[in-house]
């Protein structure tokens, strides 16, 4: 199905912004717990929140049910606060983000055996029906959410995302979706709301348009499957190239979906085949990142480019790419390499820190990865450089790999016959898993660690595997 944008732009930002854009008593918001959450429900709930909030800047909403979530992202909001959204929620990412903001507070729905400091414990409980006039609006110029970069080749970066910017990229992704569902969807999402990509389709989206979610955050294929169950139709799928795989490799059918949103890793092509195939609903890839939300799509199985959203440039450097796009305040400048094509479309040829060079050949890590995920048997991999060097300066590329039955010497031997010998990643570790975030992001300093645990591996040490 086509997928066709409306002037959503011109009426996505209003001032003063409601908190809910469409707010008739009657409309869905979530289903939880196996019933349906209506608007007046959810505003007396907000309401609620808001009244126990202390006065205060910021907070980092530990939040684990979505539903939840969504009450205290919006309460939050509603008090003129910001949501401080950490690339993890483990304690020494929650504590960095808290020293980066004096005076900020935690708060969750779930109680804790060791809370972090200035933890406020809530459940949601007889609410206060507000009336249409004490409705809650936010200023637009509100930052309404600081958003932490995942870290995976780096240390995490803030984000800043104000009110009226986030109503215009999810205007842009509520027209992605409409077209793509024929209607009005609900989402179930398997990714974290903390994460820009799970806040982006499964928090704001309810709040800037008639669009309801599942409360829940299904991991195994069975929990998503009951998680579908509980919905009405159209669906859409918000999920990442792991969680995709792993209902692949299931195989049952699902309940009837609309299509399928992937992000936070590159998608293979025939992983979006094969799950077209099985379920009967288009894959639509998005890209973008934390700095700049979503800005382009393809579908997977059958095109190679991405199509920019409507009123978004791109421009490329010899580092990365330029994006110019109406969501942002000021440009920003990604470590993606591209190459524009007709049409406002784009081949995205991997990331400047991932581009390697050695005896004067050159080659991509995420290339690499992709070759060693294509050797029959290895169900998940990574492959990656190494901060030392050997004795004659280079720096050495080294991977991780699940593959049952298989020895580090017969993949080796199956790269050789597709990638230049230069590039052999050695070591090549056998892992039982890989270091997965919750968005199936691999951090970077995850895999080192992985890759040292009992190897002995050190700077300067020799070759101990392959």
């Amino acid at each position: 199905m086509a997928v066709v944008f409306d002037s959503a732009l011109s009426r996505a930002v209003q001032s003063p912004l409601p908190l809910l854009r469409v707010a008739s008593a009657d409309r869905v918001i979530a289903w939880r717990d196996g019933r349906a959450v209506r608007a007046t429900e959810f505003l007396g709930e907000v309401a609620a929140l808001a009244q126990r909030l202390p006065s205060a800047s910021a907070a980092i909403n530990l939040c684990e049910d979505r539903y939840a979530f969504l009450v205290a992202f919006a309460a939050l909001a509603a008090r003129g606060q910001t949501n401080l959204l950490p690339p993890s929620r483990a304690p020494h990412a929650v504590d960095e983000v808290l020293a980066a903001h004096p005076g900020a507070y935690t708060l969750g729905d779930v109680e804790l055996p060791a809370a972090p400091p200035h933890y406020l414990h809530f459940e949601l409980l007889n609410p206060i029906i507000p009336d249409r006039e004490g409705a809650p609006t936010v200023n637009p110029d509100l930052t309404v959410a600081i958003g932490y970069t995942s870290g995976s080749t780096g240390v995490p970066k803030p984000n800043a995302k104000r009110w009226d910017k986030l109503a215009v990229s999810s205007a842009h992704n509520h027209a992605l979706l409409t077209g793509l569902a024929g209607g009005p969807y609900t989402v179930i999402a398997t990714v974290p709301p903390q994460h820009m990509y799970g806040l982006e389709f499964s928090v704001l989206l309810p709040l800037f348009e008639d669009v309801a979610i599942h409360a829940a955050k299904p991991f195994f294929p069975s929990d998503i499957a009951k998680a579908l169950e509980e919905v009405p139709a159209p669906r859409v799928l918000v999920t990442t190239p792991v969680h995709l795989r792993a209902l692949v490799e299931y195989g049952r059918p699902l309940p009837a979906l609309a299509a399928i949103v992937s992000a936070t890793a590159p998608m293979p092509p025939e992983l979006a085949r094969a799950a077209e195939t099985l379920f009967e609903a288009p894959v639509q890839e998005v890209f973008g990142s934390t700095e700049t939300c979503v800005i382009a799509h393809r579908r997977t199985a059958v095109e190679e480019c991405f199509t920019l959203y409507p009123g978004i440039a791109l421009h490329p450097q010899p580092d990365g790419a330029q994006v110019d796009a109406p969501q942002l305040l000021h440009p920003m400048v990604l470590a993606d390499l591209v190459e524009l094509a007709e049409g406002g479309r784009f081949l995205l040829r991997g990331r400047n820190a991932d581009l390697l060079e050695i005896a004067g050949k050159r080659a991509s890590l995420g290339d690499l990865t992709r070759r060693l995920l294509a050797v029959p048997g290895v169900r998940d991999g990574a492959v990656f450089q190494l901060d030392e060097a050997d004795r004659s300066g280079v720096q050495r590329i080294a991977a991780l790999a699940v593959a049952p039955g298989l020895s580090p010497s017969a993949i080796l031997d199956a790269l050789r016959q597709a990638i230049d010998p230069v590039f052999l990643p050695r070591p090549l570790k056998l892992v039982d898993t890989l270091p997965r975030s919750e968005t199936g992001k691999l951090p970077r300093a995850a895999l080192l660690q992985v890759l040292r645990r009992g190897s002995g591996l050190g700077t300067g040490d020799s070759d101990k595997a392959g």
